[in-house]
């Protein structure tokens, strides 16, 4: 049980591998396994921080391993759907390069004795990144090809399928999550910006 929330999050590492191997192949069958695959993902995402709450087994090594699983999934999973052609290049390179930045600065305040928490932007910004990127694979295990925003292509609505529906909806969520990115990399700058102060030097009496 104590090592139970790290391997989880070394599963989630594994897991990326075959998943971004499924989009790669870019058939509607592989990205009905990759979407199950990914729901799996998820689903010990929040096992792993459950049961590490309940059970009090957060370690530095737990918290370097989620972190690091959670980055390295939605940055490879991007990756791959930009290589089909699915998500466009500039917004995954916004997205990475916040996630570049935010660990830059926690570094820097871990340098400095101190912790920058995960905000409130950056935890919807998450969410909402994670469901775009399944929502978009899950149109594609349905055969979605005529409506899309990446780029934009609408049909007249008697050619549009679930799958259509689905791929649609999923950009625009996309889009959000790239907003959210951009006013959660603010928000942690924000937070941050005590760092970059300079160090008031104390005359001392004599």
């Amino acid at each position: 049980m104590q090592h139970l929330p790290n391997i989880l999050s070394v599963c989630r590492i594994i897991m990326l591998a075959p998943l971004v191997l499924l989009i790669m192949i870019n058939q509607p069958v592989t990205y009905a396994v990759a979407t199950l695959l990914f729901l799996l993902v998820a689903l010990t995402d929040t096992i792993d921080g459950r049961l590490a709450r309940r059970y009090n087994l957060v370690s530095t090594l737990g918290v370097f391993l989620d972190l690091t699983a959670d980055k390295m999934l939605v940055s490879g999973l991007l990756i791959a759907l930009v290589e089909v052609h699915l998500v466009p290049s500039w917004i995954v390179i916004i997205i990475v390069s916040r996630e570049f930045l935010v660990t830059g600065m926690r570094s820097l305040a871990a340098s400095s004795g101190k912790v920058i928490p995960a905000g409130r932007w950056g935890k919807q910004k998450t969410f909402l990144t994670l469901v775009g990127t399944g929502g978009i694979m899950l149109g594609k295990a349905f055969g979605a090809s005529q409506l899309t925003l990446f780029p934009p292509h609408f049909v007249p609505w008697s050619q549009i399928n679930l799958g259509d529906l689905l791929l649609f909806a999923s950009d625009v969520v996309m889009l959000l999550a790239l907003i959210w990115t951009i006013l959660s990399a603010i928000e942690y700058m924000r937070d941050a910006f005590v760092l970059f102060r300079p160090v008031e030097k104390v005359a001392q009496k004599g």
